[in-house]
């Protein structure tokens, strides 16, 4: 029984007993102590006008101190009553009958992907799976968190996360269970789950990198850190001296992979149309993005401007990419890296550029080993102190979006020419932070989507967001037809960006052109638009 439903119930039961005691103790009063007997009808109807503050007619002067105390004492009862009764007893109880109640169980899913515990880090992958029309339910035992979920339209079980939310959220018809909660509730679901009998995957997010091989031993399937595959997003974002340039996240395959690359003033491109610039005919890649003031402009026409500031998404090889990025965003060939922030991002990041042989400078506001300076990254006479003026870049890897808003703003004035590259919870942040004057954005939401969107949907593809997608599909329906003759742009609201053959990278299809079937072919555009393109493909 609902906890508002106990107390009205208990209010129920109690007020007809508190009248019927004031009552016997009025008749008994008034009989013994005032000489002047009243009937227990007429006791109780004392008792019921005193205790609801009506007023009492005729019958209102006593005489004797114990009847004046008892008739105070109940006078104050009722004063309560009136005050207490609303906001404790109804009020809960209106609120539960009319506010929609989350559900306790799910009996109608099959084949879904079951998620234990919801945070920023599934967020993407809820939209992916979601667009691929694969179904899925979160186990949120947090009220707050659930009911945020269930108002997005989201399936929810809110629950505790215990034997029972498992076959609430029909376990049993699942087609993957990915454990998303702390590592000690992640291990205990993931044995609970084995013990039910689950024999399909189960994938497990981790919090620490040392727990991998316990969950395993648990049973999980597979076990992923992303914090730490954020980490290394980052520095390989940062440094050229660590390969491959984007970690593989968003890199497609050997050779082929996808950048973003912002516009420094005096570049040769500033202020160019996309035409004009030939960036395919001159660096051998396709612009597929463009992000200009904080706005995100897909698969750009060839009248489109490039402004000085903007941020150009590339397709490409790692060759192709690194001649764009030398005209476009020249990195500075010395001085040292800055890390804002040594969390377990921060650490990898300084780990990996260390590693790499760079120069890296820490700032925190702990005094722990790897840190260089201890102080608030948002002081810009401590930004100063460290040589943020000097450096080859900067890795904002702070915990919260609004300080990583705040930090870029500051380093964007402080440091106009070094390349900011920032750590981002929500993927619907990261446009922000671009207006801010970031040259790149990692999510952990986009990282860990990913990942398990590539093992549960089976697909090669870089989702940058929900706008723009580029996926590998097989050539065999395209064979010994060209791009235009295939209207794939016109039909499907896709367009063709690169084609792999024999370890050759194309992305200029000349009139000679014509698709091999052994090709694989790299085709952008929104998410629904690609994942429509490849079905129509496969059938």
């Amino acid at each position: 029984m609902q906890r508002s439903k106990r107390r009205l119930m208990t209010l129920v039961l109690a007020l007809p007993i508190l009248v019927l005691v004031c009552g016997w103790l009025y008749m008994l009063g008034m009989e013994h102590l005032e000489g002047d007997p009243r009937t227990f009808l007429e006791s109780l109807g004392w008792s019921a006008e005193t205790l609801t503050t009506t007023g009492y007619g005729a019958d209102s002067s006593w005489n004797h101190p114990a009847m004046v105390v008892l008739s105070i004492v109940v006078q104050f009862a009722g004063v309560f009553m009136v005050f207490l009764l609303i906001p404790i007893y109804l009020i809960p109880f209106l609120e539960e009958r009319f506010d929609t109640r989350m559900p306790r169980a799910v009996s109608d899913l099959e084949d879904h992907v079951m998620i234990l515990g919801y945070s920023a880090t599934v967020e993407t992958l809820l939209d992916r799976l979601h667009q691929a029309g694969v179904g899925t339910v979160v186990v949120e035992p947090d009220e707050t968190r659930a009911r945020w979920l269930f108002d997005k339209g989201r399936t929810i079980v809110h629950r505790p996360l215990r034997e029972s939310a498992l076959e609430a959220a029909n376990l049993e018809q699942a087609r993957v269970l990915i454990a998303n909660s702390t590592d000690e509730e992640n291990a205990g679901m993931i044995l609970a789950a084995r013990d039910m009998g689950f024999e399909r995957e189960i994938l497990c997010l981790v919090e620490e990198p040392f727990h991998r091989r316990p969950l395993m031993l648990a049973g999980a399937t597979a076990v992923y850190t992303p914090r730490h595959m954020l980490g290394a997003a980052l520095a390989a974002q940062a440094s050229r001296r660590i390969s491959p340039r984007v970690s593989g996240i968003e890199q497609l395959e050997e050779g082929l992979a996808v950048r973003e690359l912002r516009i420094q003033e005096g570049s040769p491109l500033a202020n160019q149309t996309l035409a004009s610039a030939g960036v395919g005919a001159r660096f051998g890649a396709t612009i597929i993005g463009l992000w200009r003031a904080g706005d995100f402009e897909p698969r750009p026409s060839a009248s489109s401007q490039l402004p000085a500031g903007g941020i150009l998404i590339a397709v490409g090889s790692e060759e192709s990419l690194d001649r764009l990025a030398e005209i476009a965003a020249p990195l500075p060939e010395e001085g040292p890296f800055i890390v804002c922030g040594y969390g377990e991002v921060g650490q990898k990041v300084a780990e990996l550029l260390r590693d790499a042989g760079e120069v890296v400078r820490v700032i925190d506001l702990q005094d722990l080993e790897g840190v260089d300076r201890v102080g608030d990254v948002l002081d810009f006479r401590i930004l100063e102190e460290v040589g943020v003026q000097e450096a080859q870049a900067v890795v904002v890897a702070l915990d919260s979006d609004s300080a990583t808003l705040f930090a870029t703003v500051i380093l964007r004035d402080l440091a106009p020419a070094v390349p900011i590259i920032a750590r981002v919870n929500r993927e619907d942040s990261v446009h922000r932070i671009h207006r801010a004057g970031a040259a790149s954005a990692r999510s952990l939401s986009q990282v860990s989507a990913q990942v398990l969107a590539r093992r549960l949907l089976g697909e090669d593809s870089v989702s940058l967001n929900p706008q723009l997608k580029v996926m590998r599909v097989e050539s065999s329906g395209l064979a010994g037809k060209h791009p235009a003759e295939l209207a794939i742009r016109q039909k499907t609201g896709c367009s063709v960006v690169a084609v792999s053959r024999e370890g050759n990278i194309l992305s200029e299809f000349g009139e000679e052109f014509r698709f091999q079937p052994a090709d694989a072919v790299f085709v952008c555009g929104n998410v629904a638009d690609v994942d429509g393109f490849r079905r129509n493909l496969e059938s």
